[in-house]
C-alpha cells in the first residue's frame, strides 16, 4: 500500500472553505500547522468536521487516509533543484530540467502550481522513497510541453526560491 504524502493525499482533501473555517487558529493547507494538531484534527474528524452545512462528513475511508499519514511518516514532497532550459517551436513550448536526485529512489516532475493571466508558474517536486536504500543518485530529465500560442511569463518554483525563465 502507497504511503501517503502531505501535498497529494492529505491537503487536496480539506477544502478551501475548510482551510478559511479553521484559519483563526491553524491552516489546514500548512504541513506544519496540520502535523502540529493533527491528534486533534483526527478527533475533529470523528465527531463533526467538517460540518454538513460546508460539505462535511468525510467518508470513513478519508478519515482512515488522514490517520495512516498522521501516525506513520507524515511524509511529503520536497521542492527540487535542477537546471532549467525553454524552448519554443512552432508547435510547443518546452520546459527540461536537468540534474541528479538528492539519494537513490527518488522521483520527481513538474507540476502546475498557479496561472494568472499574465504568468504561469510551475513547481518542481521530488518524491523522497518510503526508505532510503543503498546505490547511486539518479540523473534526471523531466520536460512539460504546453502551447506555443501560450505568451505568459513562465516561473519555476524549487528549493532555491521562484525564479522567471526566459
Amino acid at each position: 500500500m502507497r504511503t501517503p504524502v502531505f501535498e497529494l493525499h492529505i491537503k487536496p482533501m480539506f477544502s478551501a472553505t475548510d482551510r478559511d473555517h479553521m484559519g483563526f487558529s491553524l491552516n489546514l493547507w500548512a504541513y506544519d500547522d496540520v502535523v502540529a494538531h493533527a491528534d486533534h484534527i483526527i478527533e475533529r474528524l470523528e465527531e463533526d468536521m467538517p460540518p454538513t452545512s460546508t460539505g462535511g462528513p468525510w467518508p470513513q475511508e478519508w478519515i482512515d487516509l488522514f490517520r495512516r499519514w498522521a501516525e506513520g511518516a507524515r511524509k511529503r514532497l520536497e521542492l527540487g533543484t535542477g537546471q532549467y532550459t525553454v524552448t519554443h517551436s512552432a508547435s510547443a513550448i518546452t520546459v527540461k530540467v536537468i540534474g541528479t536526485f538528492p539519494a537513490a529512489g527518488y522521483t520527481g516532475w513538474l507540476q502546475l502550481e498557479s496561472e494568472t493571466d499574465t504568468a504561469k508558474t510551475y513547481v518542481l517536486y521530488f518524491e523522497p522513497p518510503d526508505a532510503l536504500g543503498e546505490g547511486t543518485p539518479e540523473e534526471f530529465t523531466i520536460k512539460e510541453r504546453y502551447s506555443p500560442s501560450d505568451s505568459r511569463t513562465l516561473f519555476i518554483h524549487d528549493s532555491t526560491g521562484v525564479h522567471q525563465q526566459q
